[in-house]
């Protein structure tokens, strides 16, 4: 009889074996960015921030409001081998996943400069394509609902992480650190960010907290 534990057997090997593929051209992008607005009904574009891009937009804004789209929730669920991590030691960041809602910043984008502006956005967000960018159902806080541009996460790529388990998630906290500083440091800056506008993600603070406090 084997004596390995049954949960063992589907435990994610760490680090997991990426294979991102090469980044996207210019090209790439631009097309995905014409396709992307094809879909647009008109009228005023509206982004969604869920995770670094509301404490560091990209984007000018004419108008913000605190918002929230329905299908998708927020998660640690995204392989970061750069930003966040590296490919030997990769680290995570936020993607918006199937299921619940999900609270955050809407932001309507100015006209004047729209194309190249999201071209910027697109090259931040979409280096490999690990997002679809998608028209997310958005209610605003004043209660208007428009269709908000998000990045989603494809499930069926690599860079996909799912929902970990705390004891790997608490490893990567403790270890992973890329160009832009370390998934810790990505997490806590959104959880205030969340906090400071009286949005918070309580199930999220409550799981940094319980794989925290496993470390102590």
């Amino acid at each position: 009889m084997s004596s390995i534990e049954p949960t063992a057997l589907c435990r994610p090997a760490y680090p997991p074996l990426l294979d991102f593929g090469p980044q996207q051209t210019d090209e790439q992008l631009a097309r995905s960015l014409e396709q992307t607005m094809r879909l647009h009904d008109g009228g005023p574009v509206w982004l969604f921030a869920y995770g670094s891009l509301i404490w560091r937009p990209e984007c000018s804004s004419v108008e913000r409001q605190r918002a929230r789209v329905f299908g998708y929730h927020r998660g640690l669920y995204l392989w970061s081998h750069e930003h966040r991590g590296t490919p030997t030691q990769p680290g995570l960041v936020f993607g918006l996943d199937r299921g619940g809602s999900c609270s955050g910043f809407a932001f309507r984008l100015p006209e004047e400069g729209l194309e190249q502006a999201l071209l910027a956005l697109w090259r931040r967000e979409m280096p490999y394509p690990s997002y679809r960018p998608h028209w997310l159902s958005c209610r605003l806080e004043d209660g208007t609902r428009v269709r908000a541009l998000g990045f989603v996460l494809e499930r069926h790529l690599p860079c996909y992480a799912g929902n970990l388990p705390d004891d790997l998630l608490l490893q990567i906290l403790a270890s992973a650190c890329g160009r832009y500083g370390t998934t810790r440091d990505y997490v806590e800056q959104t959880i205030a960010a969340l906090r400071s506008h009286a949005m918070p993600d309580l199930p999220l603070e409550a799981r940094i907290r319980r794989c925290l406090a496993a470390k102590a």
